[in-house]
Parts: C-alpha cells; sequence; structure tokens
C-alpha cells in the first residue's frame, strides 16, 4: 500500500490506545449478570476481574487492593484507574508491577498508552517497541505503536506497524474486540481513520468489511470522492455491487 496524502494528514487519536491485562477474561466472568458478586469462592482479584468487565472501575480497585500484590494485580489496578482517567495512579501501579517484572510487556504497553494519553509519544513510541520486542506476536501493542508513530508524524513507520497489526490480527482494529479507550478525536479525524482502515481491508481482500468502514468514513464527512474512486487499493471493491450502493447512498443524502 503507498503512503498517500491522506496519511500526512493523519491523526488517529482514538484508535488504538489498548490496555493490556495478563489473561482475557472468561466469558463467565463478563457482564452478562449485573446482580452483586457473591465473596464465596472468588477471590479477590477475580471480583476485581469480574467489576472490571462491568465497568465498576472504583469497585474493581478496591477489590485488587485486597488481593496479594503481584504484578498482575498491580497492572490491573493500573489500568481500572486508567480507565477512570486517573493517570498519575495508573503510572504509579504499572510502574509497580515493572518494579515486581521488569520484562512484563502487558504493564509495559499500558504505560506507554499513558504516555500517549497525555501527548508524550516519543516515550510511548520507545515502551511500545519494548513491549512489542517481549511479545512479538501481540496485534495490539503493534496497532498502539502505529497509532504513536502517527501522532509524531512518522507516516511511514506507523502504516507498517498498522500492517503488521493487521497481518497478527485483523479484529485488533474493531471496536468491540479488546478494551479500548478512546482518546478525544472530531468527525474529520474519525473519517481519516476509517478510510485508512478500509484500504486496509480492502487489500486483503475483505470487502465486506471494507465497505463498513468506508461507510463510516463518509458519514463521518470524508468527501474526497476522487481520491475513491482513483486509489487502486479499492480497483476491485468499485467493481462490487456494494460499492455502488454506497455510492448511491451518498447520492441520496
Amino acid at each position: 500500500m503507498r503512503i498517500r496524502g491522506l496519511f500526512h494528514r493523519l491523526f488517529l487519536t482514538g484508535l488504538a490506545l489498548i490496555l493490556l491485562a495478563a489473561r482475557p477474561l472468561r466469558a463467565e466472568e463478563l457482564v452478562q449478570n449485573p446482580s452483586p458478586i457473591s465473596r464465596a469462592g472468588v477471590s479477590a482479584e477475580q471480583r476485581g476481574d469480574i467489576l472490571l468487565a462491568r465497568q465498576q472501575y472504583l469497585a474493581a480497585i478496591d477489590a485488587y487492593r485486597q488481593a496479594p500484590v503481584t504484578a498482575e494485580t498491580l497492572n490491573k489496578l493500573g489500568i481500572a484507574y486508567h480507565h477512570l482517567f486517573a493517570l498519575d495512579e495508573a503510572r504509579k501501579d504499572y510502574q509497580r508491577a515493572l518494579l515486581i517484572r521488569p520484562n512484563y510487556p502487558e504493564a509495559i504497553n499500558n504505560l506507554g498508552a499513558a504516555d500517549f494519553i497525555e501527548g508524550r509519544y516519543k516515550d510511548a513510541i520507545k515502551l511500545y517497541r519494548r513491549a512489542l520486542k517481549l511479545m512479538p506476536h501481540s496485534a495490539v501493542i503493534a496497532a498502539n505503536l502505529g497509532t504513536a508513530y502517527f501522532a509524531r508524524g512518522k507516516y511511514t513507520d506507523g502504516l507498517e506497524a498498522y500492517q503488521d497489526a493487521f497481518r497478527l490480527d485483523p479484529n485488533v482494529f474493531d471496536s468491540d474486540a479488546t478494551t479500548l479507550v478512546q482518546g478525544p478525536t472530531d468527525s474529520r479525524d474519525r473519517a481519516r481513520q476509517d478510510y485508512c482502515l478500509a484500504e486496509l481491508f480492502a487489500e486483503a481482500g475483505d470487502q465486506t468489511r471494507a465497505i463498513e468502514y468506508l461507510r463510516k468514513a463518509l458519514n463521518d464527512g470524508f468527501h474526497d470522492t476522487n481520491r475513491l474512486m482513483q486509489d487502486s487499493d479499492f480497483a476491485k471493491l468499485r467493481t462490487t455491487a456494494q460499492f455502488a450502493q454506497l455510492m448511491a447512498e451518498q447520492k441520496m443524502h
């Protein structure tokens, strides 16, 4: 995929600030049952995991503070603070986790996410690169690295990192695939972000998702139809009925 003028105007503040815990929550720990959590047979850490999944962050913090102090529980405690945008507290817990496990990639990634939110993009890049060396198959960390590169104006590096993330897991860019902490972004930024993702999906041959992200881009104000009709990544897509329907929808608006 070529670097186009689009990417030179791109600032993906809200795409890939993704936090990592030591393990994904199991299905039975998720939010399907909002009832109070019984303490019987449930450890403090497990209680914190359930509350974190339910987005009850203050209660999760209280539970994690009652758990044994490990790198994993400190990292999760940091995540709960992070969701509350209490970044100083989150940073302290990530750093405490790294005192116990200096090469803990999840905590390093999350520390990078804290730096990113506060605009320390150069520091975030260093941390993401360090985390990626420790966890080279993490699509999440690669996506975070790409976002930080874009924020620094390093467009080629950013796109390469996004492509690596996409190769590792095409679902990494879906907002419902992981826990995303959205940064501030206006509609123009979202439109450019979605256009970029549409290109990635089109290049991978996933026409359905390419159309989905093109629709989002157009609805958020992407108006450069000349670029869209000339973009080589969309050559095959432009021959489909779905693309014709999308263009018809736009004319109706």
